[in-house]
This record gives C-alpha cells, structure tokens and sequence, in this order.
C-alpha cells in the first residue's frame, strides 16, 4: 500500500489548486473533490476519486483508498491506497502538551495542531507525503487565526501534497476553504443536515422548499455538492475564483473572520503571490473584503515603500480620477484629461479604490490594468485613509511644487503636505467643459511658474518601461543605453544593434530577448533558479533539476536562470516559490537559453 498517485496541477490561484488525478494526459478525475465515509451513498469518481474508513480501535487507523485508477505508472488498475495510525489527538487548545503515542508517517501524513507542535518527523525532509489529513480541522475552526496557521503552515510544508480538512466542508464554505488551499472535502456536514431535515446548499444549511421538489435526503444533497463543486472548479480556471470566495464569506461571521486572518496571513509573503496575469483576467473588488486583497495590500505596500516617479517629473503633481476602462487611456473620459492637459511634463496619477493611486507611468501592469470595482463617488473612511496615506507618503519621496487636482476627493489638509492644491472640479463633473478648461488652465499656468519640461515620444517611453521594469524585474539598470525603435503598440527596446526586448500590452510587461540575459544579470534584481549542476537544460524547469530558488518568485515572474553561477537563461513561472519545494510537474516555462 505504498503507490504514487499520480497527480498534476491543471489551475492554481495562490493556495488553490486543480489537481489533475491519474494520467497528466487524461485525468480520470480532479479536485476540489469528496472523499467518501462509511455509509455514504456511492456516486461517480469524478465527483469522489477517493473513500476512507477508520477503525474504532484506540489509536484509530485510517485507510485512504483510490476509487479510480490514479496509480503511477500504469494507471490500468483502481488505487492507490494508504494506511496510517492516527494516534493520540488532543484538543488545539492543548498545545503545550504531548499526546504520547504520535501519528505514523508515509505517504498518508495525519496531522493536528498538537502535532505540529511537538512532532519532529515532521521536519524530517525525506518527508514527502501525497495527502495529508488534518486531523483536527472541525476543532481549529474554533479559533480562526489558528486555523489559518494550521492550513498555511501545511501548505508551505508539504506542496506535493493533496490536503484534506475532515468535518468542515460544504457546498457553502467550498469556495473558501479551496481558496485556503484544501483539496479533499467529506459529506459529514451534509449528512447531519439530512437527519435534521436540512438540505446545505451554497446558502448554508435550510428548509428544503419541498412544494418546489426539494428534500434533505443525501442525493439531493449530493447535487447541491456537485453544483458547488463545478462552479469553484471553473472559476479556479478562469482565474476569478476570489469573487466567489468574497461573496461566500459573507455567508456566517465565522468565514468573514476566516478570510480576514488568511488575507493577514498572505500579507507580505514571499513566493504566493502574482507578478503577470492574462490580459482578460480582472480583479474583481465588489466586497469590503476587497481592501484586504493580498495583491492589494501588495500595490499599497509597494507603492509606499518603493515607488519612485520617473527622473525630472516630480514637479507638477496632477491627482485625476480612475475609470472604468483600463488601462485608463485607452478611455473616453482619460483621453480628454490627456487633451486638457496638454503636456506630458506633468506627473498624472489617479485617485481609485482600493488600490489608492495609479500613477499613468504604471497603468498597464498587474493589478492596476486589470481591477473592476463599482463606481458610486461615494468614499468609505477606510478608503479616504488608505488614499491619504499614499499621497501623503507619494509626496515625502518627491519634490512637487504644487498639486492640481481634479479626482474629486478632498482629502484632510495634512496629506497634502503643505503644498499649494488648485481644485479643478470644485464640485461639478470631472468631464464637464468648465472643469477641464479649469484643468488646463491650471496645468499651464503650473508649468510656466515651475518650469517643467516636456518630454520626447522615446523619452516618454523609456521612463514608463523603467517605472514597469522597477516594478516588475526589481530594477532599471538593463535599460540604460537603450533605445526605442518600432511603432505603437509593440515598441522594440535596442541596445545598439541588438534588440534586448518589447513591450507586450497583452502581458502588461516586458518581452525578453536572449540578448538581454546578461545585461539583466547585471541590472536588474530578477528571482534566480539554481539548476543543478551537471543537468542538461532541454526543457521546462521541474522540481528535479532545480536546486534552489532566490527572490520573490511569483506567477508570472520572469526568472533569472544561474548553473554553476553563471547565467544560462531566462524562464517564466508558471507556479509560486511556495510550490517549488516539492510539487510535481512544470513549475516554469522555458523562455531563453544561452
């Protein structure tokens, strides 16, 4: 009973994954997923890959058995299947003490949080179990901090692994607890609903409308499942998996409070995160929850901390308002902004939520090209502090002469910094003609006291590819020398007669070519992949060949490639730097070898 399940991530989004299960070409099935118990009705593999049992002896033992052929390296018989000793478990809130008799160890890994207290097997690094079982989910979820450590440490631990949270799954809270990075879900909660008359649907446990067909039996339960579990393996896909778990959140305080620890918990780690997503995918910020985002929290930590605005243009500040349509430019309502203002020697930056501000020179990368948020003109208090704060702190690291500002928002004097502000709107429509005559007019009359200079076509690129590139490669220093060639969109980067890259709009970066690979050894600070010595790199990175990783290696990110500390390379990921301590498959794509 010690098989290899074979298993392949076909979607992620942070600690959410689609496992692929069985043969990488055609899984027979994929996850999230059920595990069935004892007494549950029989249903498809699709639906259940997996069935557990457990013994009534003290310590237990549990048996995970395969329901499909998932068993590397034929898969042409059911299994694989495990067994382990779940030894003794004592309550969370019993931390400091030892059960005695410890779980066993293998390919099933059970774990609790006493475990992961006083356990040292579970540091052994041969440890590489394929699913592990937290054993005392139903009683972490008692204290939500807890249990979103419990989850995060697990995950950061064993990426390889499959995880299954017994007792705590339903159709309401499935979105969520993917989200957290739980696989493997039971009928537990949908069974006590059936005995008590209850049918738990995404809206949580109700009254079966029974003149409409309903009842509580199992089967019916087990649609409400199924529903739930296609819509959280699509929107896994598609990328917009969080929309579903913002509004599912809402659903008990228990999962708000949920969501709140694990947005805390996200917060400033390295390798979970996104560096590059596909054009079409948006960020949706409908919920409260939104200002809590992680990729969020990232902008406003970033932009408070890093951002510089490009050499000689931190004169005139112009604060405007967001649009729906990004990147903004490319909107009505921008287009006329630009034409009022009449001068690219200004510093445009826009007022939103919840990013806060969007300057123009960063407008067509990740999030702030891609957020979606319902405009009201109404602005909460948290809101008012997070964009007060930015400027405040935007206008420390600068040296601007006076704002024009026609977002909108009156913000407390004090985050202005004591600097002259013109209010261009004063009170009417950003787009009305009296309020962009006023734009202008105030733009104009800045730039001839302050003396700012216009920039050229090329100069005006190159400032905002080295604001991106500071953002997305760590640094500049590639750039310098360099000159822009080609017509819009897809302006070509030359280093003399080589050509070192491209803008790609479609990526919201840059495209890197082979002959830019030393000159971003030297000037930038990309994430580096340590291929193992003497291993032939032919295709994409694996966890076989890789021997360690530095930086903060996100989806998306293009990487540094190093063999024998040389550059060899350039990749981009395709998983984060949590996952590349032991999850099987390609963890990035081949971009340029030297």
């Amino acid at each position: 009973m010690d098989g290899v399940l074979g298993r392949t991530v076909q979607s992620r989004d942070r600690f959410a994954r689609s496992w692929g299960l069985g043969d990488r070409s055609s899984p027979e099935a994929r996850t999230p997923a059920l595990v069935l118990l004892e007494g549950d009705p029989s249903t498809d593999v699709s639906l259940a890959p997996f069935q557990a049992q457990t013994t009534r002896t003290l310590p237990a033992t549990l048996t995970l058995t395969s329901r499909g052929c998932f068993e590397v390296p034929g898969f042409d018989a059911p299994g694989p299947a495990w067994s382990v000793g779940l030894g003794h478990v004592l309550p969370p809130e019993m931390e400091e003490a030892d059960a005695g008799e410890a779980a066993g160890t293998g390919p099933l890994l059970p774990v609790s949080w006493q475990r992961m207290m006083h356990d040292p097997a579970l540091m052994d690094t041969e440890l590489a179990p394929q699913v592990v079982v937290l054993t005392d989910a139903l009683a972490l979820t008692s204290n939500p901090r807890r249990f979103i450590d419990a989850l995060v440490a697990i995950k950061r631990r064993f990426p390889g692994a499959l995880l299954w949270a017994p007792g705590i799954g339903g159709p309401d809270n499935l979105a969520l607890l993917t989200w957290m990075g739980v696989d493997l879900f039971d009928l537990a909660r949908s069974r006590q609903a059936a005995a008590s008359g209850m049918l738990l649907d995404r809206g949580g446990p109700r009254t079966p409308a029974v003149d409409l067909g309903e009842s509580s039996d199992i089967d019916r339960q087990l649609m409400a499942w199924r529903s739930a579990l296609s819509e959280v393996r699509e929107h896994l896909v598609a990328g917009t998996l969080r929309q579903v778990v913002d509004r599912q959140a809402l659903v008990a305080p228990s999962t708000v409070a949920q969501l709140r620890h694990h947005d805390e918990a996200c917060a400033g780690q390295q390798g979970l995160l996104e560096r590059h997503v596909p054009r079409g995918r948006r960020l949706m910020c409908m919920a409260e929850t939104s200002l809590h985002e992680p990729a969020i929290n990232d902008w406003v930590q970033w932009m408070n901390t890093e951002y510089r605005a490009p050499q000689g243009l931190d004169r005139l500040l112009v604060l405007l308002p967001c649009s729906a349509r990004k990147p903004y430019r490319s909107s009505k309502s921008h287009r006329r902004f630009i034409e009022a203002i009449g001068t690219n020697a200004v510093h445009e930056v826009m007022v939103t939520s919840p990013l806060g501000l969007v300057p123009r020179d960063l407008e067509q990368t990740w999030p702030a090209q891609h957020y979606d948020l319902a405009v009201t003109g109404r602005w909460s208090a948290d809101e008012v502090n997070r964009i007060g704060g930015m400027l405040s702190s935007l206008i420390e690291k600068h040296d601007y002469q006076c704002i024009v500002d026609h977002s909108g928002l009156t913000l407390p004097e004090a985050c202005y910094q004591g600097l002259p502000r013109v209010d261009t709107r004063q009170g009417e429509s950003a787009g009305s003609r009296s309020a962009l005559e006023r734009l202008g007019d105030a733009v104009r009359e800045a730039v001839r006291t302050h003396g700012a200079r216009r920039r050229s076509r090329d100069a005006l690129h190159m400032d905002e590819w080295k604001s991106a590139s500071r953002r997305l490669l760590g640094g500049d220093g590639w750039l310098d020398g360099a000159e822009v060639r080609g017509r819009p969109p897809r302006f070509r980067i030359m280093n003399g007669a080589d050509q070192i890259g491209q803008w790609s709009p479609d990526r919201g970066g840059f495209a890197l070519s082979k002959a830019s690979v030393l000159l971003l050894a030297e000037g930038a600070s990309l994430p580096r992949v340590h291929l193992v010595a003497g291993v032939a790199w032919k295709g994409d990175l694996h966890v076989g060949i890789v021997e360690r990783l530095d930086g903060d290696v996100r989806v998306g990110s293009d990487l540094l490639v190093l063999q024998d500390g040389n550059p060899v390379g350039l990749a981009r990921a395709l998983a984060p730097g949590w996952e590349w301590a032991g999850t099987p498959g390609r963890l990035a794509k081949a971009h340029q070898r030297l």
